[in-house]
C-alpha cells in the first residue's frame, strides 16, 4: 500500500464561483481584462483587513503591530496597511520614501538592515524615524551625521541574540551574523550611545522568519524577553520600544498547516505584566510582513503554449521566475516544492491531468509547478499561484532576459 501523498492546505481565501476564482469581488477573467495584460500580481484589500482584524482579536491589546515593508513595498499596499497597523519598518531609502508618503507618523517608522549608506542614514535622521543600529561603525556615522544636521538621531539597537528561532524558514540570529550587534557586545554599544547623547529608543531583537510552529515562537519570545530585560540594565535611557520581531509563517507547501495563534498569544499575555513592571515605558512591537500580506496575493500568468515531450505535458506561460523567483524554488528552497497552483478560470475543471507549468525563460529553473495535478488547460487559460502577496515581484530578477514587466494591482 503506497503512502498518502501530502497535499496543500486548502486555499479558501478566494471564492470560486462557476469554476472561476474571484478576487476583489470579481471573476479572475474580468480582472485580467480590466488590467489589460498578463502576467500580473493582484492583492485583495479585504484579506489584508481580515488578517489585521484577526491579529487584533487574538493578540494582547498592548501589542503593537508594525508592517515590514520589505515583504511587499507596492505603494498602494503600504498605504492601505498604514491605516491599519501602528507602525512601518523599512530596509532602504526607497522603502522609506514609500512609508513617509503614507502619512504615518515618522516616530512610528524604523529602519533596519546592515550596510545602510550615508545618504540613507542622513535621510532617516532628517525624517525623524528610528534607526536600528547594526554595528559600532554605524553608530559613529549616525552620531556624526546627526551633529552635522543639528538633529538628535532616534536610535535603537538591533541585537543578534545567542539563540535562533527553531524550525524557521530563514534564521536571522545565533552565531556569526551580518545582522545586528552580538548580544555580548551590546552593553558597550549602549554606553557609547549615552556618551554621544543620542535619543535611545530601545531594542530590535529578530531571530528568524516563516515559522509555523507555535512552540518555536514561544521559545523565541521567552528568550527575547529575558534578553531584553537583561540588556535594559545597561541602557542609557528608559526603553521605550521593544521590537520582538515577527517570524509568523504561512502555509506554502504540501504538509504545511497554518500557525496556531492561541498559544503564542497566551505566552505574550504571560510576559507583558513583567515587561510592564520592569520596563514601564516600553511599547512591545510585533513586526510582521509575510503574515500580513502573503496570503492576500496571487500571481497570474497566461498559458501561451501547450506541448507534450516524451509523454509529459508542459503548459508554457508568459510568466515565470523573473517575476516570481520564490515560486520557482530559487529563493531559499533547498529542495524544490510546489506552491499552491490552480487554473484560475477553471479551478476544478471537467478533466484533470498531471502537468508541469513552466515560463518562457531559457533555463530549466523556470518552473511554476512541477508534475502537479491541475484542471486540463490550454492556450489562453490563466495559471494562478497562491500565497504570492509577499516576497514576489521585488524579490525576483525582473530584468532577466529582458522580458516585459509585470504589473501589480490592489483590488
Amino acid at each position: 500500500m503506497s503512502a498518502v501523498r501530502p497535499t496543500h492546505w486548502s486555499m479558501s481565501q478566494f471564492p470560486v464561483i462557476d469554476n472561476c476564482l474571484h478576487i476583489g469581488g470579481m471573476p479572475l477573467t474580468q480582472l485580467a481584462a480590466r488590467i489589460g495584460q498578463t502576467p500580473f500580481y493582484a492583492y485583495d484589500r479585504r484579506l489584508l483587513d481580515e488578517r489585521v482584524t484577526l491579529l487584533r482579536s487574538r493578540l494582547p491589546s498592548a501589542i503593537e503591530l508594525h508592517y515590514a515593508v520589505k515583504a511587499n513595498p507596492m505603494p498602494a499596499v503600504v498605504q492601505h496597511l498604514a491605516g491599519l497597523v501602528d507602525g512601518l519598518d523599512v530596509a532602504s531609502l526607497g522603502e522609506l520614501s514609500v512609508a513617509l508618503d503614507t502619512g504615518m507618523d515618522p516616530a512610528e517608522i524604523s529602519f533596519a538592515g546592515p550596510g545602510k549608506r550615508l545618504p540613507e542614514l542622513t535621510a532617516a535622521i532628517a525624517a525623524g524615524i528610528t534607526i536600528n543600529l547594526e554595528s559600532a561603525g554605524e553608530l559613529e556615522n549616525v552620531a556624526r551625521l546627526g551633529h552635522a544636521l543639528g538633529r538628535q538621531p532616534r536610535v535603537a539597537v538591533r541585537v543578534n541574540p545567542d539563540f535562533e528561532l527553531k524550525a524557521s524558514g530563514m534564521k536571522m540570529s545565533g552565531g556569526p551574523k551580518p545582522f545586528g550587534v552580538d548580544a555580548e557586545q551590546v552593553p558597550t554599544l549602549l554606553r557609547r550611545i549615552g556618551q554621544l547623547d543620542l535619543n535611545f529608543r530601545g531594542f530590535h531583537i529578530f531571530s528568524g522568519s516563516q515559522n509555523l510552529r507555535a512552540e518555536a515562537l514561544i521559545d523565541a519570545h521567552d528568550r527575547t524577553f529575558e534578553l531584553a530585560l537583561r540588556l535594559a540594565a545597561d541602557a542609557p535611557a528608559p526603553v521605550r520600544m521593544l521590537n520582538i520581531g515577527g517570524g509568523f509563517g504561512i502555509p506554502y507547501f504540501p504538509g504545511d498547516t497554518p500557525l496556531d495563534l492561541e498559544p503564542v498569544a497566551a505566552n505574550l499575555n504571560h510576559w507583558l505584566p513583567k515587561v510592564k513592571e520592569e520596563l514601564p515605558e516600553a511599547h512591545v512591537v510585533l513586526e510582521l510582513g509575510r503574515y500580513l500580506v502573503g496570503e492576500a496575493g496571487i500571481y497570474v500568468a497566461e498559458v501561451i503554449d501547450r506541448k507534450v515531450s516524451r509523454g509529459h505535458t508542459f503548459l508554457v506561460t508568459n510568466g515565470g521566475l523573473h517575476h516570481h523567483l520564490a515560486a520557482s524554488g530559487n529563493f531559499g528552497q533547498v529542495v524544490r516544492k510546489n506552491y499552491p497552483v490552480v487554473v484560475g478560470n477553471r479551478v476544478v475543471g471537467d478533466e484533470r491531468e498531471v502537468v508541469s507549468v513552466v515560463g518562457p525563460l531559457c533555463t530549466p529553473l523556470d518552473i511554476l509547478a512541477d508534475r502537479m495535478e491541475l484542471a486540463k488547460a490550454g492556450v489562453g487559460d490563466l495559471i494562478v499561484v497562491f500565497q504570492s502577496g509577499a516576497y514576489g515581484l521585488t524579490a525576483s530578477p525582473a530584468r532577466f532576459l529582458s522580458h516585459p514587466a509585470c504589473v501589480e494591482v490592489l483590488v
